[in-house]
This record gives structure tokens, sequence and C-alpha cells, in this order.
């Protein structure tokens, strides 16, 4: 009996012994990883003089800026999961008076903060196809909005988060943003070409880049945008503006971002998203 007791207190230090050596292996890795510095490329911009600062304006509504960043992109704690991640986005006017705008633009189209870091759940997967009159407008808006409010907390990864790092479960905006660049939204000509643009810089996000559905968090799927194709406009602008379907059920994510964000397109851009959506899902047939 004292042998076996031995030799099961031999096999469970070893045991104990592996689990604090993968434990510290995750530790390090992921931190060097967390840590890390990425390379930008340097960024096309037009002369500030000449980037609109209404549209830029329009952008931070319609691109859902303010809803992570908060009102007055001041900064806000947006995503909380227990063991996993606390983010902030950070407050932009301070951000700003520290950043040139080359480095706004390398946050905004490659995800790479204005210290190298690269940016965890940042949409510039979706972010990377905005023109460059349209990132230069963004950064007029976000100078021209008074510094305020204070800095925001740094991340903080926890375990469960710090594994999903090491394993590839939790992807990096650089990362992203490759994977996007490999599949794009259908090109069907000059046409629809306005409402192509939208939906990549704006709903890619959610619903994939080739805007064939995903998973943009766990247990919520966003659907293949061919459903939207059996909507008239009245139906589709409602939808955009209230983010309630036809059944008028309340949708996770859609109803959300539609009356913080989407409600702000005019009707002229909710017209040019939905022609394109609809010729998707015709020739989809």
């Amino acid at each position: 009996m004292v042998k076996v007791l031995r030799w099961t207190g031999y096999v469970l230090g070893v045991l104990l012994l592996l689990v604090l050596l993968a434990a510290a292996y995750i530790w390090f890795a992921s931190s060097r990883m967390l840590n890390a510095k990425v390379e930008a490329k340097p960024e096309q911009l037009i002369p500030m003089e000449q980037a609109s600062l209404e549209q830029g304006q329009h952008l931070l509504l319609t691109h859902a800026c303010v809803e992570c960043h908060g009102d007055n992109v001041q900064g806000r704690k947006f995503l909380e999961i227990p063991n996993v991640v606390t983010l902030y986005a950070p407050n932009l006017t301070w951000v700003a008076k520290r950043a040139s705008d080359q480095q706004l633009a390398q946050a905004i189209r490659q995800g790479i903060g204005h210290k190298g870091e690269p940016l965890l759940v940042m949409p510039s997967e979706s972010y990377q196809d905005l023109t460059d009159a349209e990132v230069s407008a963004l950064i007029k808006a976000i100078r021209a909005t008074p510094a305020s409010g204070s800095a925001t907390p740094a991340r903080t990864v926890g375990p469960l988060g710090r594994i999903g790092v090491v394993n590839g479960a939790v992807k990096f905006a650089p990362e992203v943003i490759e994977e996007y660049a490999a599949a794009q939204a259908v090109d069907f000509g000059p046409k629809f070409a306005e409402g192509r643009h939208i939906a990549v810089t704006v709903c890619s996000g959610c619903h994939g880049p080739t805007l064939s559905g995903k998973e943009p968090e766990p247990g919520t799927v966003a659907p293949d945008l061919s459903v939207t194709g059996s909507y008239d406009l009245p139906t589709f602008t409602r939808l955009m503006r209230t983010g309630l379907p036809p059944d008028g059920r309340q949708l996770k994510m859609m109803t959300g971002v539609s009356q913080k964000a989407f409600r702000h397109f005019d009707d002229a851009e909710i017209a040019a998203l939905h022609a394109y959506l609809v010729e998707r899902a015709q020739k989809a047939r």
C-alpha cells in the first residue's frame, strides 16, 4: 500500500509539474504575442485641408466608431468576457494628441496601434477598403472633436483568452485583415459600386468578407445577406433604421447597431446598399 501511495504521489507530482510548465508556456508565449510590435505600411492620405469634416463625422456614426469608442469618441469599456478578455476602446481624443495622421490611418486600415501594437477587435478587416479620402475625413473628424475625458485602461487578457491567443482562436486585427483581403464580395460593376462599398466597409465585419455569413461572436450567427434580396426598399430601410426584420423580432446584434449607427445612413446610401444586395441575391440563384 505504501508503495502504491508513493507512486501515486510521483504521478500527481509529475502531472502538477506538467500543468505548471504548460501554464508558464502559455503565459510567456501569449505575453510575447500580445506585446509584439508590427511594422505598418505607409498610408496614402489626401491633404487634410481637402478632407471633408462633414463626411468624417458621418462616417464616425455610420461605421459604428462611436458605438465602440463612445459618444464624442472619449472611449469606453465595450467588451468583457470573464477569464477571457476585457477591452476598452481608447479615448480617440487623447490618442489624436499623441499620434500622427499616418499612425491614425494605420490603426484604421491596418489594425496597428500608434505604439506599433496589433489591435484586438478592431474592424480593420472592413475598414481596409475605405478610400484615402474617407480615412482622411475620419482623421479630420477625430481631430476636430474636443479633447475630453481620460485615458482608458489597457486591455486585460485572462487565462482562457491567453490560451486562445496561443492556439490562434483569438486573432489580432492584422491577421483578420489578411483573411478578408483573400476573399472579397462580388463586384457587379460601376452601377452597384456604391452599395458594394458600403457592404464591404460596414456589413462584412459581421457577415464575413463575401457577405455569406459568419459567427461574429460565440453563439451569434450573422446570416448570408442574400436573405435581404427578398426585401423591398421600404422593408430594408426599416431594417437599417430600426434593426427589425419583417416579423418585428429583436435581433441580437443588428437591432442595437442599426439604432445606434445604421440609422444615420441617408436614403440614397440605403437604396444603393439595397440595390447591391438584391443584385447579389438574384445572381446567386
